[in-house]
């Protein structure tokens, strides 16, 4: 696909290939964009769809605007990140910061439900990370985290990973998370999950299964995440 518009919807072109640019690395992460007037002139519409475009990626937090400065590749700082994409919080909807202990990272063949999450074929080799996360110092979520080893090539090799993987994916891969998919569901805790949190057998605990998808929809990361439910909640704002 070239860089002017076919024969969509004038809008929706325009935002496919801003969008498609952007994943490719024409603008790293914190770059600033080319004025409204030169990405019109460049693409041959109008100032009034780009900047429809550029209002829609601003929303979707894949832009950042910057009054009397520009338009910029939002980057998945910590801060960041753990605002669109965490949302255990007190009861009443306190925000809170988890830290990450007893990390650990393997490489394996797939799993059945892994591939169907992440598009895999039987037995590709994927990173497992293993995590426990503190919240006010006392462990409070146990998370297993599934990445395609193609994708994150020598993870392992990394060192000490970051508190949010997501600013990792980005800096160092190139892989912009831009959208997540979760489903919730409740369940009793396992042995694992009481040595690990503290819990005592039969105690309820909240499971979120992640899908996290890149700025081409392609699923990048499967994340399990088991949650102690007596002072945590999972809180989210409608609008």
């Amino acid at each position: 696909m070239n860089d002017t518009p076919g024969y969509r919807p004038l809008y929706r072109q325009v935002y496919d290939i801003l969008v498609r640019k952007i994943a490719e690395g024409a603008w790293k992460p914190g770059e600033m964009l080319p004025s409204e007037q030169t990405l019109a002139r460049e693409m041959g519409v109008s100032h009034g769809t780009v900047r429809k475009v550029l209002d829609a990626l601003t929303a979707e937090n894949l832009l950042l605007r910057r009054q009397g400065k520009g338009t910029f590749v939002a980057e998945h700082d910590q801060d960041r990140a753990l605002f669109r994409f965490f949302h255990i919080a007190r009861p009443g909807g306190e925000r809170l910061v988890p830290q990450s202990a007893k990390v650990k990272i393997r490489t394996r063949p797939c799993r059945a439900i892994e591939a169907g999450k992440l598009a895999l074929r039987n037995k590709d080799m994927v990173f497992e990370i293993t995590r426990l996360r503190l919240i006010g110092g006392k462990p409070a979520i146990r998370e297993t985290i599934i990445l395609p080893e193609r994708l994150f090539p020598r993870l392992d090799r990394i060192g000490d990973l970051p508190n949010t993987l997501y600013s990792l994916y980005q800096s160092q891969f190139g892989i912009t998370v831009a959208a997540a998919r979760e489903e919730l569901r409740a369940a009793l805790a396992t042995q694992d999950d009481q040595s690990s949190m503290g819990l005592k057998a039969g105690t309820p605990i909240l499971v979120i299964g992640r899908v996290a998808l890149s700025l081409t929809g392609q699923p990048v990361e499967w994340r399990e995440s088991r949650v102690r439910t007596d002072q945590l909640v999972y809180a989210v704002t409608l609008q």
